[in-house]
């Protein structure tokens, strides 16, 4: 029996990393209080889904300065892109299959 749910990626699992990524697909990049308002999480909730993403190598991390206030913003990398669109794919899959 075909394994329906073997392209499913865990990392995605959680519906705020699923918004996370969602909306860095769509933009070339979105700021830390933009994402926290886009997704009504909290600062710390919001940081240790980032963290996790970052340390996968799924998202990539940008701090700058904007005049005197830090500013940290988040991107998607080439390898997030790619495997988030196989999550995607394999999601569409699974919901064609029931």
């Amino acid at each position: 029996m075909k394994d329906i749910i073997s392209g499913l990626n865990k990392a995605f699992d959680s519906r705020i990393r699923l918004g996370i990524m969602s909306i860095l697909l769509v933009n070339d990049f979105y700021d830390f209080n933009n994402l926290k308002e886009a997704l009504d999480v909290t600062d710390g909730n919001l940081a240790s889904h980032l963290k996790a993403l970052e340390e996968k190598n799924l998202i990539q991390v940008n701090k700058q300065f904007i005049g005197r206030k830090p500013n940290t913003s988040y991107s998607i990398t080439q390898e997030g892109s790619m495997l988030f669109r196989q999550h995607i794919d394999a999601l569409e899959n699974l919901i064609k299959n029931k």
